[in-house]
This record gives C-alpha cells, structure tokens and sequence, in this order.
C-alpha cells in the first residue's frame, strides 16, 4: 500500500496569497511552476517522518504523581506533585529538589503556567534534570510559574496567583514564583528556576530566599522552555549560599546541545565558600539605588548590608557606571521583539541555531497557543503585539541596536570588574506589592508584572552571573534583598561574597 503523504503540497490558491504576503506578483502560470518546484521538496519532508528522531534521555524511573488539591497547596505554589528518585549517592544525595514548571520531566504533566499548555506531558528529561539525579538529588515535582514566564509578579499564574510565604495576599515575585515559596517554606530543599529579566532574582528576593542567576550559558538550557536565547537563564534556588552552591556545581557545564553555550567554563563552586572575603574589593553600585520606585528602607537595608563588608576585611567603595540606568531600556527592545520571534511566531524554538529542540513541546504549544491566543496573559499579549508592530515598521532595527548596546552594557560593567571582585546593589528596589486584585484594570495588572525589573534586567543582558540574597526586612516583615554580580564566567567568585555575608548575618542574628 503507497504511504500517504503528511505534508501535502500547497494548492494554488496558497502559493498566490504567500505569494502577495511577500509582495509578489504571480500569474495562475507562475503559481502553478512555482507549486510543480515546491512538490519535488515537499518529498524530503515526507522522508523526514520515517526516520527516528533522536531524543534526550531518561534515565531514572518516576511516578506521574498528581495535582495538588487546596489543602495542599495553601500559597498557590505547586503545580504538579511526583518523585523521581537519582543515584543513591552524590553531590545532592538527600537532597530534594522541585523543578519550575518551564522544564521538561518526562512523563509529568506541563504546563508552563498557561492554559495554552494544559495537559502537555514531556516525553523528554531536560538537561538539568538528568544532572540534578545523576548527583544523587531527589525531584519531587513541579512548581507554578507565571503565564509563560513573562511576569516579574506571581499573579498570571493560570493555577491561581501564587502568595508571598511572608505575607498573605502579597506577591511572591516571578516568574519562578512557586520554586521560591516551596523553597521558603520548607517543602523543598532547592528550586531550579529560570530568568530572562530577573526570575530567578525577583522571587528570591521577595520570598527571603537565596536566588542565583549564572553566568549566560553556564548551565544548559537543553529541554527547558525558552524565551529569548541572548536573555535565557536556569538555575539554583535554594535556602542558603551553600546549596546553590552545591546545586550550581551538579548542573553547570556544557552539553553539547545549546547554542548559548560558548566558551563554558565552570570552577569549584562548593570550594570556594570558604574563602571568606578579606582582600577583596567591593564596588557599591550608585546607579542601583534612589529610583523612583525605590523604598528608603531597601536602600538603606542594602548599603548597610554592603559595608558590612569591611568587617571582614574587604575593600568597599561606590562606583557609577551610568549605562546601567539605560539597561532596562536596552533589555525592553530585546525581551520585546525577540520573545515575539521566538517565543511566539516560533512557537518557542525558531530557527537558525544547532542544538536540541524539543519537538514535542514545540508542537504541543504551537497548537495550544495558535488555537486559543485569547488565553495568553495580558503581558504575553501586550508584548506580541508590540513586538509584531515593531517587526513590521521598523524592521528589526531596534532589536540589533540593542544588541548591539547590550555588549556596551557589559563592557561597561566589565570594566569597573577589572577593578573590583563583585558590585553590589539591590536585588529590587521596592519589597513585594499586593497581589492585583480580580476585577483590577488591565493597566494595572500588566504594572503588577513588571514595575520591578530595573535593576535585575541589565544583567540578563549582559549575561553576567548575579545572586540575591536576604539582607533584611521591611517595618511590616518583607524580605530585602541584596544582588550580587561578578565577573562572567566567575560564579565562584560571587557565591564567596556571598557566604561571608551569610555566615556573618547569621553571627550577629545569634548574638
């Protein structure tokens, strides 16, 4: 029996209107030429169905678990319970783990935090995961995150709005809201989380929990679900410096199968917290503080928290390095039109880069997204439309100039690091907001998502490995964090800082 065709060749009536989408002038004659030359390709992608697709590997046993009920999830920050068991011995033996829910777990349902992905079940284990077991570490499931990760708040979680541990009815901060509250309230010893403008940093910040984006292309993003590739990020969310520390040595490293990956370099990250701190010179970045949206107290909180440091034998100075101001403008360009590319008009992956795409996600989403595009979150929507109106009047010019000025944007940072270890400012300049309320306008509810991003958003830019970590609370109980950033490539460099600044909080906590 002849095999039936999956991909049909287009009829004529589609070769006239792509055709006129690309400004063409075609007869019924040329239609029907260019369709005939169109057939004889059309058979290499019937060939492509017959042949075997290589896919990541799963290795590990695990249950498909289940859905939290209420009682269970009293903040909002599951999404999908289940166990996945590694090797009995290793780096994170004894450890639990719980994954954000933008990263592929074979067998366990995903759903990205959006409606658009309900009922997806990745057939594949990410990169991270197969290294998170291989360590020894256990994964316990899933956690809510905001719609499609594009959300510095915790309210367009589809599941729900997921609440800050420390204060009901207030924002856990996204996008890898659930990782942080799990982590917070001791239902998880890790969180793997991920950040394309602060998503890693902004929850651990306003959960009082230790939040550590690596360095650009460190730890590879293989099987997780993307956003922008210059602006992608995954990694460690963990109650102390210590085991980011450990989570950060199990998953960093090339794979061999992500294009952000150039020049990948990794250290000892666990050995290096003994280090302390005495010699090391500290810059105090001036352009972080005095914002408009900045609270007195997140300042003051921070600059104490970064002159402590003298204490213990650094050198401390403030510094200026003006371009940072501009950094979250530079950052919009990018996040804007390169998430429309990619994210959306790619269904996620795109084209034109060598390494591993995970088909499966990329149909499942394609279809759920395309089909129901009024069930994408109000920031989704805002920035596609956006980004598809820029595509179409300006060309793309603006998102190449602001590539162009992200590399600006790091050398400057990278020439006050020629000086200095690390630079420190605030992780946020305001502590966690109320959660929006159901029937708030959308103007405000797109606020709620990104009104916090200008200090966290440059470094995804310029790709430099950044840690927060709590340095207090505010007069009603809301953590502050401080953000720590080095040189890229020198993660260990930033964990050091920030376990003398741990150990040494937790002297005077006791005393």
């Amino acid at each position: 029996m002849a095999k039936f065709p999956t991909v049909r060749t287009p009829t004529i009536d589609e070769v006239l209107d792509i055709a006129d989408d690309f400004g063409l002038n075609l007869s019924i004659e040329d239609a029907e030429s260019y369709q005939g030359l169109m057939a004889g390709t059309v058979a290499s992608y019937d060939r492509l169905d017959d042949l075997a697709e290589p896919k990541l590997e799963v290795k590990y046993p695990r249950t498909t678990g289940y859905r939290p009920p209420p009682e269970e999830n009293p903040y909002n920050a599951w999404y999908w319970k289940s166990k996945v068991k590694g090797k009995t011995r290793g780096l994170l033996s004894g450890k639990t783990i719980v994954l954000k829910d933008n990263i592929c777990l074979a067998g366990v349902p995903m759903m990205n935090g959006s409606m658009v992905l309900e009922g997806f079940v990745p057939d594949v284990d990410a990169t991270v995961v197969t290294r998170i077991l291989d360590a020894g570490g256990t994964i316990i499931g899933k956690a809510a995150n905001t719609n499609l990760c594009f959300d510095g708040g915790s309210a367009t979680t589809a599941t729900g709005m997921v609440e800050n541990p420390h204060k009901r009815g207030y924002s856990a901060g996204g996008s890898s809201a659930g990782s942080a509250v799990l982590v917070a309230i001791g239902e998880a010893d890790m969180g793997m989380g991920g950040d394309q403008g602060g998503s890693i940093r902004i929850p651990a910040c306003w959960s009082g929990i230790v939040g550590h984006k690596p360095t650009h292309g460190l730890v590879p993003y293989t099987g997780v679900f993307p956003i922008e590739m210059t602006l992608d990020h995954t990694g460690p969310m963990t109650k102390n410096v210590t085991d980011a520390a450990l989570l950060l040595q199990a998953i960093a490293g090339s794979d061999g199968q992500d294009p952000r990956q150039i020049d990948c370099r990794t250290q000892d990250y666990v050995k290096a917290l003994s280090k302390g701190v005495n010699g090391m010179k500290i810059a105090i970045l001036k352009e972080g503080f005095g914002h408009p949206e900045s609270e007195k107290i997140v300042d003051q909180k921070v600059r104490s928290a970064a002159r402590s440091f003298k204490s213990l034998g650094a050198i401390v100075k403030e510094v200026s390095i003006p371009i940072h101001l501009d950094g979250f403008h530079i950052w919009n360009a990018i996040a804007v039109e390169g998430a429309t590319e990619l994210m959306l008009k790619g269904n996620g992956f795109g084209t034109n880069w060598e390494g591993y795409y995970t088909t499966s996600l990329l149909d499942a989403y394609a279809k759920g997204w395309r089909s129901r595009p009024n069930d994408l979150s109000e920031t989704v929507k805002t920035v596609m439309m956006l980004g598809e109106y820029m595509h179409r009047n300006y060309n793309g010019h603006y998102y190449a100039k602001a590539q162009n000025l992200s590399r600006k944007l790091r050398n400057s940072y990278d020439e006050i690091l020629e000086d200095f270890d690390v630079i420190i400012l605030p992780t946020l300049p305001q502590t966690a907001t109320k959660l929006p309320a159901p029937d708030c306008s959308r103007e405000e509810y797109v606020d709620s998502a990104l009104n916090m991003l200008r200090n966290t958003a440059p470094f995804d830019c310029s790709g430099h490995p950044a840690i927060s970590i709590p340095c207090g609370f505010s007069s009603s109980g809301l953590p502050i964090g401080m953000m720590i950033v080095g040189k890229r490539y020198d993660d260990a460099t930033v964990l050091q800082a920030a376990r003398a600044f741990e150990k040494k909080a937790k002297v005077k906590k006791k005393k």
